[in-house]
Parts: C-alpha cells; structure tokens; sequence
C-alpha cells in the first residue's frame, strides 16, 4: 500500500535512518492552479493557487499565512528525491548494520516504558518490542527525526510535476494537522518526502490514527512518547494486527508489518529487530 514511500525511506535508512506512512487517494486537480513545474520558476504563482484550494478545502486564513507565507521552493528536497533508487542491500547485510546497535537500548527502553507498552498492548494488541523495534529503526528512538522543514518539503513536491496530486494531498493534510492543533509549522521537521515524528508518519497517516494517548489534548508525535508508541500501534491493529501472534516472516503478523513497509528487507529486519530487543528485555 506504500511501495513509493518505502523506497524514499530505504534509500534514506541505507544514508542513515528516514520514515512514511500510506497515501491518502489524490485530490482533485485545482480549478484556477497553476501548472506545475520541475524548477523553481513558477513556484510562487503555483503556490498562491495552492492557498485558494486549501482555503477552498476548509483550511483557515490564518493557518494558510502561517504554514505558506515564508516558505521557499527547496532545491534539496527535489535533489534528495531525485537521488531515491531501488535498496539494493540484502536483508543480511541491512540487519546486521542496524540490528545488533539497537537490541541493548531497545530492550532498556521496553523495560523503562513497560507499564505504557502493558496498557498499549492491552488496547491494540500489539507487543512492546515491536513499537520499540519501529522507533528504533525509524529514527534510532527518536534521536533523529529529520531536518527538513516538512511543510517546505511537501509543498515543493506538490508543486514538482513527478507526483504533484499526491503531495498536494499530504500538503493539505499537513495543514489539516496545524489547523487540529497538533502541531505548529515550526514544530514540522522531519524527512525529506514529508514524514513526521519518532516513527516518522506522513500527514495522511497523522491525521487517520494519531493518538492523545498522554492526555495533554493534542496528539505529538514529535515530542510525546505515548503519543508516537500509541499511535504507532493504531496504524498496524487497523491493519490487522492480530493479539497473541507472532510477528516474523511465515506468522501471522509479519504481513501487518510489510503494511508499515514494503520492502522486504525492511520489514524482516523490524521483525528481527523485535524478536531480538524481546529476547534481551526479559
């Protein structure tokens, strides 16, 4: 369901860590927009008809000022888009450069969070380890997040003429998620296609199963652990998760995380990853 984004984060992991989240159906095409555009020229007439579709979509005057006003048409990006290729490393030599560093903190982190990974598991059905397992792959437990200015990023995308109406969707979400109250646009950093957060979920996905699991009346995927562990666990149960089951290639959760990501050699080694932090943490 996510073969575009799991190459951009394959192909960023294989540079050192990324993420994403399954598109949302593209929207429809702007009724006055301008054209897009495969170089800077452009962008600024592209992106005020952007802001009349999303004022047009619902979103305020104020969130529009707030998210676009100051925002540029961002060369690396297109340059980090354009250098994506197939991932080319076998499962084997992927697991072993990003397994064996992660066991130790991964198994310290499930015994330090497990009250919250009981209560997680409890509602979702989804184990400890293999929360930890995603953080950990995904942003080596929330140490790296990213550096590029999401909204930046995503706006540029939509304007560039590869894959202009699914940005343009995640755009409008992006803004969706400032408008909830999640998030600021200054808060918005993360990878390059646009993911957000400690296990790094596009907008689409933010806004279909993050969780206010802290109780703090927002849902942070930024900054709140609950948050991004919750949440992380909401998107693979509406996947299927299955309580009890065991999660490695052959049983019945491992296709649950091929969801999170397509590649095969990504998912085997989240599978791998949580089998060993759950060996170590007990």
């Amino acid at each position: 369901m996510r073969p575009f984004v799991s190459l951009a984060r394959a192909a960023a992991l294989a540079a050192l860590l990324a993420g994403a989240a399954p598109f949302l159906a593209p929207a429809p095409a702007f009724a006055q927009g301008a054209a897009c555009g495969n170089d800077a020229e452009g962008f600024e007439q592209w992106l005020a008809g952007f802001k009349q579709e999303a004022a047009a979509q619902g979103i305020s005057r104020s969130v529009i000022s707030r998210s676009l006003d100051n925002i540029i048409y961002d060369h690396n990006t297109i340059k980090a888009d354009r250098a994506q290729g197939v991932f080319r490393q076998s499962f084997e030599q992927f697991s072993n450069r990003m397994v064996p560093p992660r066991v130790a903190k991964g198994a310290a982190l499930v015994r330090k969070y497990q009250p919250l990974l009981d209560r997680i598991e409890k509602q979702y059905g989804v184990p400890g380890p293999v929360l930890v397992a995603i953080w950990g792959l995904e942003t080596d437990f929330g140490s790296f997040n990213g550096k590029y200015d999401t909204i930046q990023s995503l706006a540029t995308l939509a304007y560039d003429c590869r894959r202009s109406d699914k940005f343009r969707a995640e755009l409008l979400d992006a803004l969706r998620i400032v408008q909830r109250g999640d998030l600021t646009p200054g808060n918005m950093h993360g990878a390059w296609a646009g993911e957000i957060g400690q296990t790094q979920f596009m907008p689409s996905s933010y806004l279909k199963f993050a969780v206010d699991y802290d109780g703090k009346g927002r849902a942070d995927l930024i900054r709140s652990v609950p948050d991004v562990l919750a949440s992380t666990a909401k998107f693979l149960q509406s996947y299927g998760w299955q309580a009890g089951q065991g999660w490695e290639p052959g049983q019945p959760n491992f296709p649950v995380i091929q969801q999170w990501n397509a590649s095969a050699v990504y998912s085997k080694t989240i599978a791998a990853l949580a089998t060993r932090i759950d060996e170590a943490s007990r």
